[in-house]
């Protein structure tokens, strides 16, 4: 310390020597002083006022004076400590001149002591000073913080325990409330269809577990009882002192604030959709890419019997009607999925999910919810089917138009056939296995087989419970002789047809165990074929293999379908005990997809099982999804099973996951898988 920032100081004493002996009794300890000496009581105040000091030192001559001092303290310098100097002192001493206000009593004769006791009462005396500051700059800040809130042209609420306590003018303006909203449960602002996944994310954030880049979708009702969608932001706050959630939606210019049952230009797709020359350009954009995985279809829908519908409710109205169809096939797309009207009461989506059965679902889905959706328009109830007509996109070099053509000739057919119903077109699948043909393919494989053209991806699996990452379902890539990546979408079902699974498998399950020895995972997924399930030698190769790469076998987690587990239950259960018995893991995947999940969970013995993707994509807005989910989880949690959502793809989906209890979760929300990085086998 310099002497430009010495303490400052002051001796109330008659004699001058005690002054002399403090300052060269700190300055020995390393804490430059500024000793003020003060003769006379009289003078106390003014230098208390004047000086600012850190410390009171008081040599007493009796204890009135003593008394006198502190009362002058107290008036002018409360938070001042007070020592008192005597010649000697007992603990009776110390205790009467205490409960006067002295923090405690020295003497010349113990130096030791009184220095340590100076220094104390420094740095409390310090310490007290800015915690005032910190306290009196949060205080400003909140005041603030709240002139910033009612300010702000951003829609924002505050949440304490699922009550709204503060929201500011830009929120009563979007949802159209002249009075406040200050008492009411938050939920009863939102559409039942956004309360999980609002619930979960309120959670989320409470614990710290929510990120702030994470948009949360939600249907806001207004005051007239219409229904808007918005996407609020969550951050971790504070009111009055206690935790809070604020939630908020970025603003927007007025005309965007309508509901999508009054759309503001008819032309535009209407809930986010793309009009028809956007879409086409993005359709066009997107299939030159290769898909990242999984399966593409192109999906048009073509509302049924509209001209009967336009008759009922005229022309204007009816435009309502494709509004919020428009926002209800939003709801049921991934953020990054391709949508928009396509002409008349056509919209088209270019769906990319996992397998046929993904896409399959999404369509009853839409055609069951269809028909439970009844509209409101103006004083007349209507309802209204769809048709759907589905196109296969195959991997490779596609033309647009052939694609948009099945699709359309698909819906033609379902729509002649009565509509309310779905056709898959069966050229395009045709197409698709013309171009995996298998004799082509079987040659492919087994060049990359001999060699090592294939590559290890791992996609994380991300902890709910706020673990660090660690964990990795392991996918696997084909490289080409011109060094281009291939997905297994194109090349696993010749495998499969050809007998070829197992070799994959093998190749698969030696380089995961090389890099679990490497760079010691907590855990790595690997699946394995039904083939692998039946294959004899398997056992035998694997121990031979875990020898010679000296990996830890509880750093593997082995995994198979559900539907391969029920199909051949005896095996998969004598497989999964031997795997055990080597302190492997395993884990069914497409949990929830079969005739009977709960008994599996009886009949093997599992460390893990993964929600079907096919549940998980369409969680966040069905409410009977969530129920089984949660039945799921709770069997699950029964058996000590951990539970993994498989393909999670927004944040919605990730809240509701959080309400019914689900541990862990995987998808591209999270990342997308990363080439595994090792050394060469």
């Amino acid at each position: 310390m310099t002497e430009q920032n010495a303490v400052p100081l002051i001796v109330l004493s008659s004699a001058r020597e005690p002054v002399e002996a403090v300052n060269s009794i700190l300055r020995r300890a390393g804490q430059p002083v500024h000793c003020t000496w003060i003769p006379a009581l009289r003078d106390l105040a003014d230098a208390l006022t004047q000086l600012n000091p850190e410390m009171l030192v008081h040599v007493a001559e009796s204890r009135a004076e003593f008394e006198a001092a502190i009362r002058v303290r107290d008036k002018l310098a409360p938070g001042v400590p007070l020592l008192l100097l005597a010649p000697e002192v007992d603990e009776a001493d110390i205790a009467e001149a205490m409960a006067l206000g002295a923090r405690d009593v020295v003497t010349l004769a113990n130096t030791e002591r009184l220095q340590a006791v100076m220094l104390r009462e420094l740095e409390v005396f310090r310490t007290g000073r800015t915690l005032d500051a910190t306290l009196k700059s949060a205080q400003d800040a909140r005041s603030q913080l709240g002139t910033v809130l009612h300010r702000s042209n951003d829609a924002i609420i505050q949440v304490q325990e699922g009550i709204v306590v503060d929201a500011n003018p830009a929120w009563l303006e979007l949802i159209g409330v002249e009075g406040g909203i200050a008492g009411e449960p938050v939920m009863d602002l939102f559409e039942d269809s956004t309360h999980a996944a609002l619930r979960g994310a309120l959670a989320a954030c409470l614990q710290g577990r929510w990120k702030a880049d994470h948009p949360l979708r939600a249907n806001a009702l207004l005051a007239d009882g219409s229904v808007l969608p918005i996407e609020m932001t969550l951050a971790l706050g504070e009111h009055e002192g206690e935790p809070c959630v604020s939630l908020m939606v970025p603003s927007r210019p007025s005309e965007e604030r309508r509901s999508p049952e009054r759309p503001a230009a008819p032309a535009e797709g209407g809930a986010g959709l793309l009009p028809r020359p956007a879409l086409l350009e993005a359709l066009a954009r997107r299939l030159a890419t290769p898909a990242a995985g999984g399966m593409r279809c192109l999906a048009l829908i073509r509302l049924d019997r509209f001209a009967d519908v336009e008759r009922l409710v005229g022309a204007t109205a009816s435009e309502d009607i494709l509004g919020e169809f428009a926002r209800l096939l939003k709801d049921t797309l991934h953020p990054k999925e391709v949508a928009g009207r396509f002409g008349g009461v056509r919209f088209m989506v270019l769906l990319e999910r996992g397998n046929e059965h993904d896409i399959n679902a999404w369509g009853e889905r839409l055609l069951a919810r269809m028909q439970k959706q009844v509209m409101r328009v103006r004083d007349k109830v209507v309802s209204v089917t769809i048709t759907l007509g589905l196109s296969v996109v195959p991997p490779g070099q596609v033309k647009v138009d052939a694609v948009i053509a099945d699709a359309l000739e698909c819906a033609h057919k379902g729509a002649a056939r009565g509509g309310n119903q779905r056709i898959m077109s069966e050229r395009a699948d045709n197409d698709s296995r013309v171009m995996a043909y298998d004799k082509v393919w079987v040659k492919h494989i087994k060049a990359a087989l001999m060699e090592n053209r294939f590559r290890l991806v791992q996609q994380p699996i991300a902890s709910l419970q706020g673990e660090p990452p660690g964990m990795f379902d392991v996918l696997v890539r084909m490289i080409d002789q011109q060094g281009r990546e291939v997905l297994p979408s194109e090349f696993m079902a010749a495998a499969g047809r050809n007998d070829l699974l197992k070799n994959i498998d093998r190749w698969v399950v030696g380089a995961s165990l090389s890099f679990a020895a490497q760079r010691k995972p907590d855990c790595l997924f690997v699946r394995l074929s039904k083939e692998t399930v039946r294959d004899a030698g398997f056992l035998e190769w694997l121990d031979n293999h875990l020898r010679s790469s000296r990996a830890e076998p509880q750093r593997l987690c082995f995994q198979i379908t559900e539907e391969s587990a029920a199909s051949h239950l005896t095996q998969v259960k004598a497989l999964t005990a031997v795997l055990r018995a080597r302190r492997f893991r395993f884990a069914l995947e497409g949990f929830g997809s079969g005739r009977d999940s709960a008994g599996m969970l009886e009949s093997l013995q599992l460390d893990f099982v993964k929600i079907d993707g096919t549940i998980i994509q369409e969680l966040a807005a069905d409410a009977q999804l969530q129920a089984r989910v949660r039945t799921l989880v709770e069997a699950a949690r029964k058996r000590n099973i951990q539970t993994i959502a498989e393909r999670v793809e927004d944040a919605n989906t990730m809240a509701v996951l959080w309400q019914v209890g689900v541990q862990y979760i995987q998808g591209y929300f999270i990342n997308e898988p990363e080439e595994v990085v090792m050394a060469e086998r």
